[in-house]
């Protein structure tokens, strides 16, 4: 699943770049990243948040107690009052695009051209909801049956339709970036195609079935509704921030949008990857009364992905002005943006753990099917969001936003890791203290590395692109040197599982 997720954001990182360097970071691209917030926002919610995890542990139990079939008409129950759901809410977004744009960025309201722009744009991206958060349930569905590439593989298809409208269709309208508006449309509609076939396979054929008082169905209800706000703290923290952004200089809806797809990179192939791959063993465990096999297997999870995301944050905060120069200055987006988006991704990097951590915490949540904790510190985690937003966005402008949000996601996992604690017992053993102590070790000689590289090593933000890539190629390359071996010499565990991993499935492979 990882690998599948690192394509996908390999293919998502082509498509900024060539958003970039057609459209820069100004009137149209912050108008275009405002317009997509709303329906990006639900599928954040719904496919990587609340639909997938308060779906899971239902139709796992079902799986394990009850019978296939039952589990089919779950499934087929599940999927048709999704649909009708998703069918209104599609529709009022269409009509209440002006209210919603007024909402999310009330800046813009003092400039008519790029409101409308906004409005226009979101009218069109809206229906994109209906089919991506069907595909989110259909991810459920896969998961629960051990099936992972064919949703992890998804977005890859949404980035393609993307980058294939830019290319192609800018030319065909009056404001070009509405190629990109068409591009999420029609990537949502092949997205859910391609996991017809794989449903299919697994024996899922799903059809309508209007039994909307069926007891299972009930349950994932009460499981979704509270946990609408509650899994996805970070993303409507980020919705926080592009509201205030709309009110500083123009660009800054663009500076964090930038930022926050390079956060995502380490956050969806390891954190979002491993969070999702581990729900159902939660909830297998769960579901057994196992609590000490559901203790030990949060406990490694953490282990695993602490033990990506500690190195990945700080080469982040070290070389984020070469991967923001690398990645997006061209055309358009010139040395000034690259170094104002590179000021955002600072301060998201520092909460990089913190956006990792919950998907593992929030899934521990959702596999014992309490929802009104997370809700609870929900709540908290907005507040101090919204109140050290407002005290940072005029001394940091909108890298104080991004910092505010990295305060709040760190509150957000550190009173839910306290509250599961008392509800489960002490869940992070010895050798999870012992492993992060090696990861932070190797982390900081991998970071003593590249300080060092920096020193004999000048950055130009103004070489060419070939001296920029290969500046930041050789300080990737001995960084990651650096902390492998170091690792390696401290005899870290982690490593030596994923390499085993890999082994294995490479063995298989060739087999």
């Amino acid at each position: 699943m990882g690998a599948a997720t690192m394509l996908s954001r390999i293919f998502g990182f082509i498509r900024d770049m060539i958003v970039a360097g057609f459209f820069g970071a100004g009137l149209a691209t912050d108008a275009f990243f405002v317009a997509f917030r709303i329906p990006n926002l639900l599928r954040r919610l719904l496919g990587e948040g609340s639909l997938t995890a308060s779906f899971v542990p239902v139709f796992t139990e079902y799986l394990k107690k009850k019978s296939p079939r039952e589990a089919g008409e779950l499934a087929n129950i599940a999927f048709t009052a999704l649909s009708v759901l998703l069918a209104i809410v599609a529709l009022a977004g269409v009509l209440f695009s002006p209210l919603i744009v007024t909402l999310i960025a009330p800046g813009f309201v003092k400039f008519p051209p790029q409101y409308d722009l906004a409005v226009f744009l979101n009218r069109l991206i809206f229906p994109y909801v209906f089919f991506i958060c069907l595909v989110a349930l259909c991810m459920g569905i896969l998961n629960s049956l051990r099936h992972f590439a064919a949703p992890a593989l998804s977005p890859v298809v949404l980035n393609v339709s993307m980058i294939t409208a830019a290319l192609t269709l800018r030319g065909l309208f009056r404001e070009p970036i509405t190629a990109l508006a068409v591009g999420v449309v029609i990537g949502g509609v092949l997205q859910l195609a391609m996991q017809w076939p794989f449903l299919i396979q697994m024996g899922m054929r799903l059809r309508p079935d209007f039994r909307f008082s069926h007891p299972g169905l009930k349950r994932v209800g009460r499981l979704l509704l509270p946990s609408l706000l509650g899994s996805a703290v970070y993303q409507i923290n980020i919705f926080i921030g592009t509201i205030l952004a709309s009110l500083l200089p123009r660009g800054s809806v663009s500076f964090l949008y930038y930022a926050d797809r390079v956060v995502e990179l380490p956050l969806g192939v390891f954190a979002i990857a491993v969070g999702t791959a581990a729900l159902p063993s939660f909830s297998e465990h769960a579901a057994a009364g196992d609590v000490a096999k559901l203790k030990k297997t949060i406990s490694f999870s953490l282990r695993l992905l602490l033990f990506i995301t500690i190195p990945a944050s700080i080469a982040l905060i070290v070389l984020r002005m070469p991967i923001i120069s690398v990645l997006f200055q061209r055309g358009a987006f010139d040395a000034q943006s690259a170094y104002l988006t590179a000021e955002a991704l600072l301060y998201y990097a520092l909460g990089l753990w913190a956006f990792s951590v919950i998907r593992i915490i929030d899934s521990a949540f959702f596999s014992i099917q309490d929802r009104k904790s997370p809700l609870k510190v929900a709540f908290l985690s907005l507040f101090v969001n919204i109140v050290m937003s407002f005290a940072l966005m005029v001394p940091l402008k909108h890298g104080g936003l991004a910092l505010a949000t990295s305060i709040a996601s760190a509150v957000n996992v550190l009173v839910l890791a306290f509250i599961l604690r008392k509800k489960i017992g002490a869940f992070l053993d010895r050798e999870f203290y012992h492993s992060l102590e090696r990861t932070v070790l190797a982390t900081l000689l991998m970071w003593g590395t590249l300080l060092l590289i920096g020193y004999f090593l000048k950055w130009d933000t103004g070489a060419s692109l070939q001296i920029r890539l290969s500046f930041l190629t050789v300080n990737i390359a001995v960084g990651l040197a650096a902390f492998l071996i170091s690792s390696r010499l401290l005899k870290n565990r982690e490593l030596e599982m994923l390499t085993e991993a890999i082994a294995r499935k490479w063995q298989g492979r060739r087999g």
